[in-house]
Parts: C-alpha cells; structure tokens; sequence
C-alpha cells in the first residue's frame, strides 16, 4: 500500500534527482527554483513543500548521498591501522565514490560554489576523516602524501576515466588498483 509518506518521499526523492541534474550541467547558481519546478511539471508552491531554497536541496543531496561515507568513517575507527583496514577503506570508498557519481561530478564542477556552502566544509572534512584512516602522522611526507594521493587519485580518475574507451567496470578497477598500490609503496616507504 502506498501510503502519503510514501509519495512524499517519491517526490524529494524526485526532487533531488531533477535539481543534481540540473546543477551538474548548467551550473549550481544558474539554476532557479522555477526551472527546478518546471522540469518536475510542478508548481513553485509545491516544490517549495519539501524544499524552501536550493541549498536546501543540495545539503539533502549530500547528507543522503554520503551516508555510505559516514558509516564507513565510522568503520574505520573502530579497525585496526593495517595496511588490509587501510586498502578495505580505499575498496569501500570507492563503492560510495562511484554510488554518489553525481554528486561528485558536482563537487567538481562547482567547485567555487561548494566552498561557500556549508556542503562543502561538510565534505571537506569528511576527505579528513577518510585521510586519517589513511596515513599516520609519524610517517615520512611522502608516505603521507602517497595516501592522500590515492583519495584524490579516486576522485581524479573518475573524470579523467570518461574519455578513455573501456568498459566502465574495468576503469573504475583500474583507479581503484592505483589507489591501493599507493597506499601499500606509503607503508613499504614507513617501514611498517
């Protein structure tokens, strides 16, 4: 039975897909709340039901969206700092990376725009977070910044993948096989 809940969340869930999509391709400041209205065939009143500003369309984004990051964070924690927990974090992130495609072809492309909303400090400090399951502070500089490279080897590769042929499959291994290799050099180079 579909209950009034139910469609509600069909249509935040509509809402949200329609307005990523829109800010993704023309832009988070080119894009109005009309316009967001008008592809979903809706009026201004009800999209402002579920929303009262595009910010908070893109904080709902994001918090649904990196909820698979959150809970890996906080598996992470509780792991112990092997180079295995290490490149299970890298495996997992990636399955979140690749989930949430685009919301972070967003991030890429709004880069400006990201780091004055509170979205952005949001993420930032989750690639923090995600940077400490990484490295160790007591490694050398170079061990510590190949595996802050294999996060943004992750983030990299997945616009740098679009316009090489191959199945997509295979390239989000590749990056994913590149990301692993840095971090275990990072931990051969600290003599663990």
């Amino acid at each position: 039975m579909v209950t009034a809940q139910t469609r509600r969340g069909d249509t935040r869930r509509r809402i949200q897909d329609v307005a990523l999509e829109l800010f993704a391709e023309q832009g988070y400041e080119k894009t109005s709340l009309r316009e967001i209205a008008e592809h979903l065939d809706v009026t201004k009143a009800a999209l402002y039901y579920h929303f009262k500003t595009k910010e908070d369309i893109l904080i709902s984004i994001a918090q649904d969206l990196s909820k698979p990051v959150d809970a890996l964070i906080a598996w992470g924690d509780e792991q112990p700092r092997t180079l295995a927990t290490k490149q299970e974090v890298l495996r997992r992130y990636s399955e979140a990376l690749w989930g949430a495609e685009a919301l972070f072809r967003f991030f890429q492309e709004n880069q400006a725009t990201v780091r004055e909303l509170s979205i952005g400090e949001s993420f930032k400090g989750k690639i923090g977070s995600l940077s400490g399951l990484l490295r160790e502070p007591e490694w050398p500089m170079p061990a510590q910044v190949r595996c802050m490279t294999a996060l943004f080897a992750m983030h990299a590769g997945m616009f740098a993948m679009r316009d090489i042929e191959g199945d997509p499959a295979a390239k989000r291994a590749a990056i994913l096989d590149v990301a692993l290799d840095l971090v275990a050099q990072a931990e051969a180079e600290a003599g663990v």
